[in-house]
């Protein structure tokens, strides 16, 4: 167990660069909270996004209203809308300032699978959060979580301790998805996953 002293990670826990914390975000529980309810997911897979200098990240081009969040504190949630049609969760990084983030791309679901099975109907278990789009669907996660903080109690949006995973455990990798970065950042091995059990 990650030893925070509190029910929820804290803010200077997402402090280090994007790729650090998204390897230690491996193995904590992401929980969001729905009319009272628990409803959690251990990260087994996480992207970083380093700053304005990492071409494929949201902030190559500066601050805009849709990436702000990303220029404040860390431990903030920055969710964004894509294809049209999903959204996707990350996890700010770094000092305030300095734009980076998470992005959480796959969960093992743990706790509240009842609405979990009823947000992602038709779909087979081992499919409802095995992408960024799908945990947010199965977790109802959209622009109002926007800025949440992520390391606060009170939040119905947090990142609660979990268990460590071993570096024999993780699979570093390129990212996916970012067709439309140069090299070198195409190739940048900042995606993190655990191994499958």
């Amino acid at each position: 167990m990650y030893n925070s002293g509190m029910n929820v990670l804290p803010c200077d826990f997402y402090l280090p660069s994007a790729p650090d914390v998204a390897r230690n975000l491996l193995g904590m529980i992401l929980v969001r909270e729905i009319g009272g309810q628990r409803v959690s997911g251990r990260i087994i897979e996480a992207e970083a996004y380093n700053g304005e200098a990492d071409l494929a990240c949201h902030a190559r081009s500066g601050k805009t209203d849709r990436n702000a969040v990303m220029y404040g504190p860390p431990g903030r949630a920055y969710v964004y809308f894509t294809y049209g049609m999903h959204w996707c969760l990350n996890a700010v990084t770094g000092a305030e300032g300095s734009p980076a983030a998470v992005l959480i791309r796959a969960l093992q679901p743990l706790e509240g699978l009842e609405i979990i099975a009823r947000n992602r109907p038709g779909v087979a278990e081992k499919d409802w959060t095995n992408g960024p789009a799908k945990l947010c669907r199965a977790l109802e996660i959209d622009r109002a979580m926007y800025g949440a903080v992520m390391c606060s109690d009170a939040s119905s949006l947090r990142i609660e301790p979990g268990e460590p995973v071993s570096d024999a455990q993780v699979i570093v990798s390129p990212r996916v998805g970012i067709q439309y970065a140069p090299e070198p950042w195409l190739s940048m091995p900042w995606r993190f996953r655990t191994l499958p059990e």
